[in-house]
């Protein structure tokens, strides 16, 4: 495999080379659940599964974590655009979830698993690969608080008064190296909030005590309040944001693993902090590839609710769009370049797969229908110009196919890659095909969608379906029986199948 990948940590593309031989280990930022998700989080999940699943075509196995982040994520953990010079965050804001589940009246496990819940269906019908696991913050507790140890031991962590734990920065002689925000451009370019008990105000907190906080779990810190005996102990807290990462990654993946995926949003201080800390505890690499997603911008504007241009998946679909067309309309752009989305490219992202998915059906219903007069055995006479059209097939395929690799090996040039898949279409709608001639083409196709997931796999069992409704009609159809045969084709229209009559039989189409 010569895939080359644009390594954020390097700031270059390398050529990939995984640590084990045909195992990938990857992390990707999950989501923190506390409302709908909107659809530049999906931008990144979805290039993070482009990713995944060309690996998987390459015949790697994947090991994909996606963390549900249910406790810890303040508000002030969102900096200003990145490159700002901005400090890691004042960490005085409050925790996403209970701010969602004040304003819902909720607890705060039930926004959680609700929203989490919602992530997931999403998911699904955006049609990325589930997950090898979903661990969630809140049952990491644990691994966090000896991690969060192993740092205060080896001296880049200290606790403060009231049972608050903050990770040292300036011990950590490479903070900076991802982001390029090192500890001179932050302390000489940023407007930092004063935090008295920081040893520096560029320092961030790995554990914190707050009574008001509505999740908390006991730890081996001190609080400001000695227990009934008079004697000084643990005190309840919650994690830090960062440290989730570090401790669930190690978990699962180990202390040096493959790739690291999210947004470009997530790149500081959030991963930038994740290097730092786990880099500290375990004297080793982190990560091998960093791999970050561009901001989406809607109407060439930075998406919010006050501009009115904010739109959650849910919009989208509400709008009539179906879930593929999103999926294509957020990846068809690499994921290196900004992508400004419009309904206008939504529009074109539906006609696309319009197209993909009528030349799909042209090539099934070859194969199916194989006395038709495209087929071979209808054209006796013309073996010679049959031979010339496979060889013009088999020419097509393999040019497509070493376009496709090559534009995916390219850092995933996904637009590159598209180019590839449609001009194939276009060459061979040119040429009169035979079932076997479409049924290579119709694996090629599959495959490159193994990448692209926008034919999703239920157009298989739906294609059963169709091809099932048909020959019943038909057969009503021959019988006579003009009754069944609309009910039938009124059911094929409510599917989104359309069908037309022709001298060579039925051709059948599939509405986006």
């Amino acid at each position: 495999m010569t895939l080359h990948l644009y390594n954020t940590l390097t700031k270059s593309k390398e050529l990939f080379k995984p640590l084990a031989p045909r195992l990938v280990t990857m992390y990707t930022c999950g989501p923190t659940v506390y409302n709908h998700p909107h659809i530049g989080n999906f931008r990144s999940f979805i290039a993070a599964d482009i990713l995944r699943r060309y690996l998987e075509y390459y015949g790697y196995e994947v090991k994909q974590i996606v963390n549900i982040t249910d406790v810890g994520h303040m508000t002030t953990d969102d900096p200003a655009p990145f490159g700002a010079g901005q400090a890691p965050s004042a960490e005085e804001g409050e925790d996403k979830i209970q701010a969602a589940a004040l304003r819902e009246k909720k607890s705060p496990y039930e926004i959680a698993r609700f929203y989490e819940e919602e992530f997931l269906r999403l998911s699904r019908l955006l049609n990325i690969e589930e997950a090898s696991l979903y661990p969630r913050a809140t049952e990491h507790i644990p691994e966090m608080i000896e991690l969060i140890k192993k740092l205060i031991t080896k001296g880049f962590a200290y606790e403060v008064s009231g049972g608050n734990i903050y990770f040292e920065v300036s011990r950590f002689v490479e903070y900076g190296k991802l982001s390029g925000n090192t500890l001179e451009n932050l302390m000489a370019g940023a407007r930092i909030e004063v935090n008295r008990e920081k040893k520096s105000p560029l320092d961030f907190a790995l554990w914190k005590q707050d009574p008001k906080h509505l999740m908390q779990w006991d730890s081996p810190w001190r609080s400001d309040s000695p227990d009934k005996s008079g004697t000084q102990s643990g005190g309840k807290g919650f994690p830090g944001w960062h440290i989730e990462c570090s401790a669930m990654s190690m978990k699962y993946l180990g202390a040096t693993f493959d790739i690291h995926t999210g947004g470009e949003d997530n790149i500081f201080p959030h991963h930038e902090s994740e290097i730092a800390q786990s880099e500290a505890a375990n004297e080793k690499p982190f990560v091998k590839y960093w791999f970050h997603t561009r901001h989406l911008l809607v109407n060439n504007q930075k998406m919010s609710k006050s501009a009115g241009n904010f739109y959650t998946v849910k919009d989208i679909i509400d709008k009539g769009f179906a879930p593929r067309v999103l999926r294509y309309a957020l990846m068809s752009v690499h994921y290196r370049q900004p992508l400004n989305f419009t309904l206008e490219g939504l529009d074109a992202a539906r006609n696309a797969i319009q197209r993909l998915l009528d030349f799909k059906n042209s090539l099934v219903e070859i194969i199916f229908h194989s006395t038709s007069a495209t087929t071979v055995e209808s054209r006796p006479n013309r073996e010679k110009e049959v031979d010339s059209d496979m060889n013009d097939i088999k020419k097509i395929v393999e040019s497509t196919r070493e376009r496709f690799n090559a534009a995916m090996n390219d850092d995933l040039n996904i637009s590159e890659a598209l180019g590839a898949v449609f001009d194939m279409v276009r060459d061979t709608n040119r040429l009169a095909l035979s079932s076997g001639k479409a049924g290579m083409v119709l694996r090629m196709l599959e495959q490159f969608d193994s990448v692209m997931g926008v034919l999703s796999e239920e157009e298989v069992n739906l294609d059963d379906e169709v091809k099932k409704l048909i020959d019943e009609r038909q057969l009503a159809r021959k019988n006579k029986d003009y009754k069944k045969s609309d009910e039938i084709r009124d059911k094929l229209t409510k599917m989104g199948i359309t069908l037309e009559d022709t001298p060579q039989g039925i051709r059948w189409k599939r509405k986006v």
